[in-house]
């Protein structure tokens, strides 16, 4: 007798308290084996897959992608245990489905599978499938709840019987509509033709029994660039939503005056968050100087031309504030608020502002101020990239002490940072642009760059935080200074 069990999103730590579906691993029907990735998530910090701690067959799915859960949620539903080979019953008795209502019956086995004594099965089956070496996939079968639309004679065929696909979660695979069910069950597809203005009804699939691909989409949406025409774009209906979640926030258009709304939410409503608070709790306050980068500069050219592993700019100025922190240690701080103290790090771990497709990210390099500046590219190369590609985890968003904020890489001259909650301080670095300077008493065209601090001014005063910027303005003038604390 199989059990249903229910699995819930996690607490992911860092004291995040919801997440968003960003892709499905599995379907309703697929066996799952114990530690399994089955759901991608998008958190405030990072996209992590989530295990299932159950191995079984899945039986419900909670959630379209897009959906924001609360930690607590259900995710999904588990039928855990076997059962003698070739008996009946469902491979979900006794559990829910996403809509809410009793489970749905499920064919006992993929199309074509034995009873589990053919070649290759171990004769017991665990709920409904046997343990053959590759187990097809199976779609579930919605039973005694017509499609508009269509007849006995127009369903298709699933795993050898008359019904209408239906989908993962637990809901209609094929969108029902008053022209009929569309032949398409992967999600993702779907949210690429809607994504895209195009019309699925209009296409023919080359999947079996005429299913819709992705590569049927692709290919309309490829051709319709082609011929300069839009795809055809009608209204398609609401995707329903598992009980209890509330359908994904999108942009809207008011009609009336042309306004767009966009919810805050994923990494651009951490953000908003933590500015906002950062701003509300911490008293800062900026200042900046302008200093001649030439022999920075020339000092990293003459490292790269060395050989060996390229050095990167921001290497550099990381390893300037690691050694400003040890000569300003007041500013690698936090303040507790309710203990009405400042706690001071010995250790700097480096956060530093970086653009991503998904917002601005904070990655953190541990231990800083242990590095030497070949390590420190290194480093900052791999979490740059991982930014990118949205494989930064929460702890490699986290635990910063000091960020370093390099916005010249837009093009801009300066900027007033705002701190990087609950961190103390953030140094801000603008482009290094060639300027009119005096050099050794007579002008000369330069390497210029700003510099600018924003601290908290309950950490330190004013001559703490201009020392500190002052040693990094001398430093990355003269970058020979840093010899001192080799």
């Amino acid at each position: 007798m199989a059990q249903v069990l229910e699995f819930k999103l996690p607490d992911l730590g860092e004291g995040l308290t919801e997440a968003e579906i960003v892709r499905w691993l599995v379907e309703v029907g697929d066996v799952v084996a114990v530690d399994q990735p089955v759901v991608e998530v998008e958190t405030a910090k990072a996209m992590v897959e989530v295990p299932c701690p159950y191995g079984g067959v899945v039986t419900a799915r909670f959630g379209e992608e897009g959906t924001e859960l609360p930690v607590g949620a259900p995710l999904i539903t588990v039928a855990v245990g076997e059962r003698p080979t070739g008996s009946g019953g469902s491979a979900a008795s006794g559990g829910s489905s996403a809509s809410g209502g009793p489970a749905e019956s499920a064919s006992e086995q993929p199309a074509g599978a034995g009873s589990g004594s053919g070649a290759g099965g171990s004769g017991n089956v665990l709920v409904g499938y046997g343990t053959s070496e590759a187990p097809a996939r199976r779609r579930r079968v919605r039973q005694g709840r017509p499609v508009p639309g269509a007849s006995a004679a127009g369903s298709r065929e699933v795993n050898g019987q008359g019904a209408v696909q239906t989908a993962v979660n637990g809901q209609a695979g094929a969108p029902e509509t008053e022209d009929g069910p569309v032949p398409v069950i992967s999600p993702l597809v779907r949210r690429l033709a809607r994504q895209n203005g195009l019309d699925l009804r209009e296409l023919t699939g080359s999947g079996p029994d005429g299913l819709i691909l992705r590569a049927d989409v692709e290919y309309a949406l490829r051709a319709a660039a082609r011929s300069g025409a839009a795809p055809t774009a009608k209204p398609h209906p609401p995707v329903p939503q598992a009980p209890g979640t509330a359908p994904a926030p999108q942009p809207t258009a008011t009609a009336a005056h042309g306004e767009i709304r966009t919810p805050l939410k994923g990494v651009r409503g951490a953000v908003a968050d933590k500015l906002a608070r950062s701003r509300r709790e911490i008293p800062d306050a900026t200042c900046w100087v302008d200093a001649d980068a030439t022999e920075l500069m020339r000092a990293r050219t003459a490292m790269n031309a060395a050989g060996g592993p390229k050095i990167s700019l921001l290497a550099l100025l990381a390893r300037i504030c690691t050694a400003a922190l040890a000569r300003f240690p007041e500013l690698n701080s936090t303040v507790d608020a309710e203990a009405r103290e400042v706690v001071r790090f010995g250790h700097v771990h480096l956060g530093f502002a970086a653009q991503t497709d998904r917002g601005l990210v904070v990655p953190v390099v541990r231990d800083a101020h242990a590095r030497d500046a070949e390590s420190l590219t290194a480093e900052f190369a791999r979490l740059t990239e991982a930014g990118r590609t949205g494989t930064l985890t929460p702890a490699e968003l986290t635990g910063g002490t000091f960020t370093l904020n390099n916005y010249g890489v837009f093009g801009v001259d300066g900027s007033t940072p705002i701190i990087n909650h609950p961190e103390a301080a953030m140094l801000g670095v603008g482009r290094i642009v060639p300027k009119p300077w005096v050099h050794e008493g007579e002008l000369a065209v330069r390497q210029v760059v700003q510099l600018s601090l924003t601290f908290d001014h309950r950490v330190c005063d004013g001559g703490t935080a201009g020392g500190f910027l002052r040693y990094v303005a001398d430093c990355v003038e003269q970058p020979a200074v840093l010899l001192r604390t080799l």
